[in-house]
Order: structure tokens, then C-alpha cells, then sequence
């Protein structure tokens, strides 16, 4: 098999590029050579020129900073401004000092924009993000068959309720101390412990106060 023949096909836009380019290019000789730039010295000029003016381009593709654009324009002023300038609006036989200036200034004025694009740091690109696989899901089956005996919960005894003493009324130390002295004085002139009723009687309190102060000196 015989592959294909690619006919070439003329493209507008680079004839257009071509043509453009060789234009400005002869314009920025032209005006370095009347500028005092002799020999070889004008052919470097629009060299110059059209290495700024891609660098700043490449590096607006990549991201668009101030920097970019500053020396964008300053590339595409001085390529326009030699094409206005051999346009029969200035005399290349006579040039004014300060265009001489700007020829003369040029080399290290491009090195400078030069070296800040290339060097310059580019922006990091925002890391793709990447769709994560939802994990298998993983059914586990048991071989082995549980011990019912085993897995069956131990009762512990039931405790019968132990029946709760109600908690009697506080009754302070000094009632406590009083109501002995009493009991004391009793046994001291009858010779007989006072039962809890003459001791209900000598105090004159609630009853259960009296019950809980009989409980605690042990009358009956």
C-alpha cells in the first residue's frame, strides 16, 4: 500500500505572519542603521525585538501577570514605532539625539525584560483532582457455628430487697447533750432510767424529735 501524498496547502494567516515579520524586521534595520548602528550591530536590533516581543507572549500563555504585559508592550512599541518611523515621518538622514538614545539604550533594556520573563517564577497549576473509587465492599460469611451455650447470657441470683430504715430527724449534738443530762438526773434521784414518754414529757418536742433522741440513748 502506498501512503498518501499530504498536498501542502497555503495558510493565510502565516503568509500574512511571513510578510509581516519581514516588513518590521527591514523597519528596525533601517532605523538602527540610522541610528549609527553599522554592520552587523542593525541586524541585531530587530533580532532583539522580536526575541522580547515572543518571550512576553509565551509567558502570557502561561499566566497572565503585569510583568508579562509591561514588556509585551514595550516590544510591540518599539516594533510599531520603527514600521511609523521609516513610514516618511522622520527623516533617517537626520535623527534626533533622544532616538539615538533609545537605540543606543535598547540592548540592555531588552536583556533586563528578557532575563525577568524567563526567570520569573510561573504559577503553579491547580493539581487535578482526581474521582476516588468507592472500596469493594467485602461480605463475610462464618464457616464455624456459634456455641449457643455459650452466647447465652448468665442471669445473676435475684437479691431479695433489704427493707430500709427510714431515716430518723437530725437532732443537733446540744438536744442530744440536753436530753442526757436529763436522763442523768433522773437516774441520779429516783435510781431508775426515765422511759421515753417522761422524756417526751421534759422536753416538750415533736414526737418523732423525742422518738429519734429515745433511739439514741437507748430508752424504752
Amino acid at each position: 500500500m502506498t501512503s498518501p501524498t499530504r498536498r501542502l496547502r497555503p495558510d493565510a494567516v502565516l503568509i500574512q505572519a511571513v510578510i509581516a515579520g519581514a516588513l518590521s524586521f527591514a523597519h528596525l534595520h533601517d532605523l538602527a542603521a540610522a541610528a549609527g548602528q553599522s554592520g552587523w550591530k542593525a541586524w541585531a536590533y530587530p533580532v532583539s525585538v522580536d526575541l522580547l516581543l515572543v518571550a512576553a507572549w509565551r509567558r502570557l500563555r502561561v499566566g497572565r501577570d503585569r510583568s508579562s504585559w509591561t514588556w509585551f508592550a514595550i516590544a510591540l512599541a518599539a516594533s510599531l514605532g520603527a514600521n511609523v518611523a521609516t513610514a516618511g515621518l522622520l527623516d533617517l538622514h537626520q535623527v534626533p539625539a533622544w532616538l539615538r538614545i533609545l537605540v543606543a539604550g535598547w540592548p540592555a533594556l531588552a536583556f533586563l525584560g528578557g532575563t525577568l520573563l524567563v526567570h520569573a517564577p510561573t504559577p503553579d497549576a491547580p493539581a487535578p483532582v482526581m474521582d476516588e473509587e468507592p472500596a469493594a465492599e467485602v461480605e463475610m460469611h462464618r464457616t464455624d457455628t456459634p456455641d449457643e451455650s455459650a452466647q447465652a447470657p448468665v442471669r445473676a441470683p435475684e437479691l431479695a430487697p433489704v427493707p430500709l430504715k427510714p431515716p430518723g430527724a437530725a437532732v443537733p449534738p446540744a438536744l442530744l447533750d440536753h436530753a442526757r443530762s436529763i436522763a442523768d438526773t433522773h437516774r441520779t434521784t429516783t435510781g431508775e432510767q426515765i422511759t421515753a414518754e417522761a422524756l417526751t414529757a421534759r422536753l416538750g418536742l415533736p414526737a418523732p424529735t423525742c422518738q429519734e433522741i429515745a433511739a439514741q440513748l437507748q430508752l424504752t
